[in-house]
């Protein structure tokens, strides 16, 4: 009976969370995250190891136990995941609340205190979770400007005033730009697994001295990304050695990594002082046996099975927003750029209609002996538009370098090196984003400008060539700034005459 009641809270359990393994299918199998499965696979290999040990065996033929921090995480999470399923619908932060809140019912079968010690471990996994990507998207951007504020002060203090925060931001004309890899935020995410795997490994305790050496460690990390970018800063822009601040650009940043781990390692270790390794584990395996029966009341699993089942019933995910009414004006182009409409297919029209895009324009064009496709997407928010490198690698395109390219001052743009099968670069592309106001390479920038308390409409420009192009040509250079004015003159209600 007990086991019958088990099997159907963890069927119940399962078939709540069923519109997360979508989502987890997606990241655990594309190649594009990659890196998240490598650090599954290692993840994993660690939790064996454990489970071995016998450190996360739970109980299951037996009833559930009233542990509250459990319980309360557990239900707490569920309902997080029933509210953010409803209204915000964002997939990483509903797949975070699944396991957390499964490593909470999973605390109902296990010894209170093996369940607080194995809770990096569900923390660390967790985390493989493509969080560098949001975090990139959501801080990266006024990380980025506080970076840039901080060496340019730093320089002007040296006397350097000829740096400012554009100049350090793009870094020549993207030469060496300091951009999402130089913002700290890859480094944040990366750190954060390794004090969790380090907290895990040493077997220490999720307290306030840990907490404390977190944000020690957090602290050395941006201060390592800042030092980073001002030696890049001063060696490329200032003594205008542009090659060879390319050449330290990925030393630095590991080099300043390796050593923050290292010194966070050694501040965990000092904060937590404990007895070697075999006494350690003998003291906390008496300290399991001393411990108190749980308390298993008969009346916790059938209340657990009436809750799921009514989160289940409750259940209702956001509705999706229709396509919006197209609210620009039909695209009039010059007429020395020949275009030729390429209409959508039924998959990427199914695409416009689920994320609300105002509308999307695709074509074929000419130009000066240059050929290739354009897509226009407009729309008054960010979920409409994307990173083009994702849509480059979903259609077979390996990107073999992206970087920001000032064409004039106030429209930065982004150039992309695409190959198929990564045998060199064999096309082009390029995009921006743009508004009546403003013009920028930059996903997260786009983003933060959905936070003005009366939103705009932007357009998302991208040019794919149909070979290898020379990005600073004058050929190319004029597309980009007639393309520019065709939106600019659109997106304020005029037109190209």
């Amino acid at each position: 009976m007990k086991i019958s009641a088990n099997i159907c809270l963890v069927l119940l359990w399962f078939w709540l969370y069923r519109p997360v393994y979508p989502y987890l299918e997606t990241i655990f199998t594309r190649q594009e995250f990659r890196t998240n499965q490598i650090l599954l696979l290692a993840v994993v290999v660690l939790l064996v190891m454990q489970i071995r040990r016998g450190e996360l065996r739970p109980k299951l033929d037996s009833q559930p136990q009233l542990y509250l921090p459990a319980l309360a995480l557990a239900l707490g999470g569920s309902l997080l995941f029933l509210l953010v399923e409803r209204w915000l619908d964002v997939n990483t932060l509903s797949a975070t609340l699944f396991g957390l809140a499964s490593y909470g019912l999973l605390g109902l079968w296990l010894q209170p205190e093996r369940w607080r010690r194995g809770l990096p471990a569900a923390l660390l996994l967790v985390g493989v979770l493509p969080f560098g990507e949001h975090m990139q998207t959501f801080i990266g951007y006024p990380m980025r400007i506080l970076t840039a504020d901080l060496v340019r002060d730093g320089l002007a203090y040296l006397g350097v005033y000829t740096v400012g925060i554009d100049t350090i931001l793009v870094f020549e004309n993207g030469i060496s730009q300091v951009d999402i890899p130089c913002s700290g935020i890859k480094s944040l995410w990366t750190g954060g697994l390794f004090l969790l795997a380090a907290t895990w490994i040493d077997r220490r305790r999720m307290d306030l001295r840990w907490l404390l050496v977190a944000l020690i460690f957090v602290l050395m990390l941006f201060i390592a990304n800042l030092a980073r970018v001002g030696i890049l800063v001063s060696v490329g822009q200032v003594a205008g050695w542009r090659f060879f601040a390319e050449m330290l650009h990925v030393p630095l940043g590991v080099i300043g990594f390796g050593a923050t781990c290292a010194a966070a390692l050694s501040l965990l270790r000092f904060s937590h002082r404990q007895s070697p390794g075999l006494a350690t584990t003998a003291i906390e395996e008496d300290d399991l046996r001393m411990a108190s029966p749980p308390y298993r009341p008969n009346w916790l699993a059938p209340l657990l099975l009436a809750t799921f089942l009514v989160m289940v019933l409750l259940y209702n995910p956001r509705t999706e927003p229709a396509l919006a009414a197209p609210v620009i004006k039909a695209w009039n182009f010059p007429d020395d750029l020949a275009v030729e409409p390429w209409p959508l297919n039924d998959q990427e029209l199914d695409w416009v209609a689920d994320v609300g895009a105002q509308s999307v324009d695709r074509w074929r064009f000419r130009w000066r002996g240059l050929s290739g496709s354009m897509l226009f997407v407009t729309s008054d928010t960010w979920r409409a538009q994307h990173r083009p490198e994702r849509c480059f690698q979903v259609y077979g395109l390996t990107v073999e370098n992206s970087y920001t390219h000032l064409i004039a001052p106030g429209f930065p743009l982004r150039l992309v090196s695409l190959s198929q099968g990564g045998r060199g670069a064999t096309s082009s592309a390029v995009y921006w984003f743009q508004s009546v106001e403003s013009t920028t390479d930059d996903y997260g920038a786009r983003m933060w400008a959905d936070l003005a308390v009366q939103r705009q409409n932007w357009v998302q420009v991208t040019v794919l060539f149909d070979g290898l192009v020379d990005p600073r040509s004058t050929a190319s250079q004029d597309l980009y700034l007639v393309l520019h004015q065709v939106v600019q003159r659109n997106l304020a209600g005029g037109s190209v005459p």
